[in-house]
């Protein structure tokens, strides 16, 4: 499960990078602003619901608390992503932006930053995980028992 969780990590680093190329080509389209941002948009969205099958994936595989709470928060950061922008257009920033709305616009790309920071350690964590299979080397007490010997007994 550990490489599922690790699979859509990847995903999800891959997907905010995207994202980060079609804000910026959106913000230098000659289109209308709510048609050059359409693929940015539809793709913030579809990243949000990837970073809650994570967060479900994570807990229902019970994987370590740290691992699930991550993945829960970048589903946070990723919901708070147009709560920031309807803040901002809020706060004037439209085609007569005021300096508060740019301000709080500019968190949108902040928080981006950040989504793409815990994305990484989602998909570190994940991938350094130990491997439930037991195709790891043998412990101590299994070498022992191959002896013939009990765990903890005097040789």
């Amino acid at each position: 499960m550990r490489k599922t969780i690790a699979g859509l990590a990847a995903v999800l680093v891959l997907a905010i990078a995207v994202q980060f190329f079609l804000a910026g080509s959106g913000a230098f389209d000659n289109a209308p602003i709510d048609e050059a941002f359409r693929p940015h948009r539809a793709l913030g969205y579809m990243i949000v619901l990837l970073a809650i099958v994570t967060t479900l994936t994570a807990a229902l595989a019970r994987m370590p608390g740290r691992l699930v709470g991550m993945t829960g928060l970048l589903a946070g950061l990723g919901i708070a992503q147009p709560l920031i922008a309807t803040i901002a257009k809020a706060c004037g920033d439209t085609d007569d932006s005021t300096t508060a709305g740019r301000l709080v616009f500019g968190l949108h790309g902040v928080n981006a930053l950040i989504m793409m920071a815990v994305a990484v350690r989602i998909h570190r964590e994940a991938r350094e995980l130990p491997n439930p299979s037991g195709s790891a080397a043998p412990a101590a007490d299994d070498g022992a028992r191959a002896a013939g010997h009990a765990p903890g007994s005097a040789q």
